[in-house]
């Protein structure tokens, strides 16, 4: 039990446990094990997320804001009802891009990037700027495209003629017919908007690391369907530095989302930029690490791919800067876990209890993280 009721801070700021608890879930999970502790203590809740699923939650509830909702053009065609949000701030958007051109709108008997298109998420951009927006935030994670960003630019103006002059069709199978490209009625606040591309990967447009080899199959292509679509990007890429002098086939994280971070890049002036930094400066994060004695985060496993800008390594970065140590919950010890450590990181912990199988743990997960947060708090109330 604690010496004296002396006031902590502890900001508590997990990602989600995927397919069992969304970060805010885990946020009250944990704030529960140590208010079990000690009932004194100041807790400072920022759930957060690094430009994947769960983003436009994060970024919409962090900051108070509030979500819009579109009916726009599916991956293949259809009408979908898509949300995004406007922030606190009134002045800046955040798009999940799966909401319009996701795997997860597509059934799997069904999937085919050479039709799928990001039309929808052109037209979410397009609605954002409707609002007389400064700043659009986009998270790319789980798209069902490969279309290079082809159908987002159509649906913001932008024009794709093939050798008759006729334009040209949606998806990524056309990306090989495209001839000429046409920007007069592209969208003109595109040019007074900042643009940020909530990126992680590294991979490149073209090549055996790029968009096609590494992520199309993923999205539905077939064996035959790849040499299709690599063909698409390689003219594409080779149309854009032509015509608008961009070379952007062999730019790290160009191949995110089927290349949609390509066109964005190279037609809207969008910024790839680490997606944990861009929900880390919407949340202003800094503010409540100044504030914090300790940090709570977490995330379903931690391993050496956490170490590489994932959300919790991000913010143990972050928080190093001020000298808060970092405390992470985590369902799983993966292999390179260790490198966290380096990254600012104090100690990780394993909630789980005994030998449990999958669906009993992620049954549990909530009580888990609780009874682990107790007992890491009994350890820190001991100094005091």
């Amino acid at each position: 039990m604690p010496k004296t009721n002396k006031l902590q801070t502890i900001l508590i700021a997990p990602n989600a446990f995927k397919e069992s608890l969304n970060a805010f879930e885990v946020s009250q999970a944990i704030a529960k094990g140590i208010l079990q502790v000690n009932p004194h203590v100041e807790i400072i809740q920022k759930p957060i997320a690094d430009g994947g699923d769960g983003t436009l939650d994060v970024l919409v509830k962090g900051t108070r804001g509030k979500y819009k909702k579109v009916k726009v053009q599916g991956p293949m065609g259809d009408w979908v009802t898509a949300r995004y949000g406007i922030l606190g701030d009134g002045n800046t958007a955040v798009i999940e891009m799966a909401e319009a051109s996701g795997l997860r709108l597509v059934s799997p008997d069904n999937r085919n990037p050479l039709l799928a298109s990001t039309y929808g998420t052109g037209e979410l951009i397009r609605h954002a700027l409707d609002q007389k927006v400064t700043t659009i935030i986009i998270g790319i994670g789980g798209s069902a495209t490969v279309d290079a960003g082809l159908g987002a630019i159509m649906a913001l103006g932008g024009r794709f003629y093939d050798s008759k002059g006729n334009l040209s069709a949606l998806g990524g199978g056309a990306l090989k017919t495209i001839h000429s490209v046409d920007l007069s009625e592209l969208d003109s606040r595109l040019a007074i908007t900042k643009i940020l591309v909530a990126c992680d990967v590294k991979n490149p447009l073209l090549g055996p690391q790029g968009t096609v080899a590494y992520y199309a199959p993923q999205k539905g292509a077939t064996g035959d369907m790849l040499p299709v679509l690599e063909e698409g990007m390689i003219h594409l890429a080779r149309l854009l530095r032509k015509s608008i002098g961009r070379d952007i086939g062999k730019v790290p994280g160009t191949g995110a989302a089927g290349g949609l971070s390509a066109g964005l890049m190279a037609f809207c002036g969008a910024q790839l930029k680490s997606g944990i930094e861009i929900v880390l400066d919407a949340l202003e994060m800094d503010d409540s690490l100044k504030k914090a004695d300790w940090v709570f985060t977490g995330e379903g496993k931690l391993d050496r791919q956490t170490a590489q800008g994932k959300a919790p390594a991000g913010l143990a970065l972050r928080a190093e800067k001020y000298g808060c140590p970092v405390i992470a919950l985590t369902g799983m010890i993966g292999e390179g876990a260790e490198a966290l450590y380096k990254q600012g990181i104090s100690s990780i912990f394993s909630i789980q209890k005994g030998p449990l199988s999958l669906p009993e743990s992620m049954s549990q997960t909530a009580l888990l993280l609780t009874n682990t947060a107790n007992r890491v708090m009994r350890l820190i109330d001991i100094d005091k």
